[in-house]
């Protein structure tokens, strides 16, 4: 479904990203994990063109990109086929929840006003969010604003789901209710890509799980594979810093 290869970004001197290669196929709920900076999130958003990647080609379906010379149009396309859900939610503040899930179907897809919100509506019920509606995201908790903003996702229909740290905004009381939803994305076969620190969530809900550190992937293997035999020393260093830090 997803196939990249040599993904390269650099931020003046700083090179963060050093030829990644990555494959998703459908249905795929890949978990990536990895210590801050080792390029994790800055993955994530050149595969959606928040970020220009310096090179590397991605093939989605059967088209492929140049990532550092895609067209506009290209970019368009490619996003009206993919969801990316952010860390601080980046809600309208001065629309409702509904409004915020439907804006972008009405702008960009120009879609009626009355099919949008009934799509909308649908998305708001599937994170567990009806009863909210017409509430502003001042009167929503952090925890409810990341389910709308997943809710502004999945009414897209993606293909693929992006999900940057989606908890990591969150306090921990609230992390519960949106990783309950994304395992419920998940049980439905939908394709998740996950920057996350949430090792239960990648152990438990993601089928491959990815570690990166230095800019390039260290290891990948299916999820109970890489919790219980890791095969690098740095990908062991990590959980076993994990192991300790969890029972503090």
């Amino acid at each position: 479904m997803l196939q990249v290869r040599n993904l390269k970004k650099s931020f003046g001197t700083l090179e963060v990203l050093k030829g990644v290669d990555l494959d998703v196929n459908k249905g795929d709920v890949v978990a990536i994990l990895g210590s801050s900076g080792s390029g994790k999130t800055t993955m994530l958003r050149c595969l959606n063109f928040l970020e220009r990647a310096d090179a590397g080609t991605m093939l989605f379906d059967e088209k492929q990109l140049e990532l550092h010379s895609a067209s506009r149009a290209d970019i368009n396309a490619l996003r009206r086929r993919t969801g990316f859900v952010f860390q601080n939610y980046n809600l309208f503040a001065n629309k409702t929840a509904l409004q915020n899930v439907t804006e972008g179907l009405i702008i960009a897809r120009k879609m009626s006003r009355a099919q949008a919100e009934k799509i909308g509506r649908a998305a708001l019920v599937e994170v567990g969010m009806e009863d909210r509606a017409d509430s502003y995201p001042s009167q929503l908790s952090g925890g409810q604003q990341q389910r709308v903003a997943i809710a502004r996702a999945i009414a897209a229909d993606p293909e693929i789901i992006y999900f940057d740290e989606p908890t990591s905004a969150l306090d921990p009381e609230l992390t519960g209710e949106v990783l309950a939803v994304m395992r419920k994305l998940a049980q439905e076969g939908r394709t998740m890509l996950v920057v996350t620190h949430e090792m239960d969530f990648a152990r438990h809900a993601a089928n491959r799980v990815i570690f990166m550190d230095g800019g390039v992937i260290v290891e990948q293997n299916d999820a109970e594979t890489f919790f219980t035999n890791p095969a690098q020393p740095r990908t062991q260093e990590f959980l076993q810093n994990y192991k300790q830090r969890s029972l503090l």
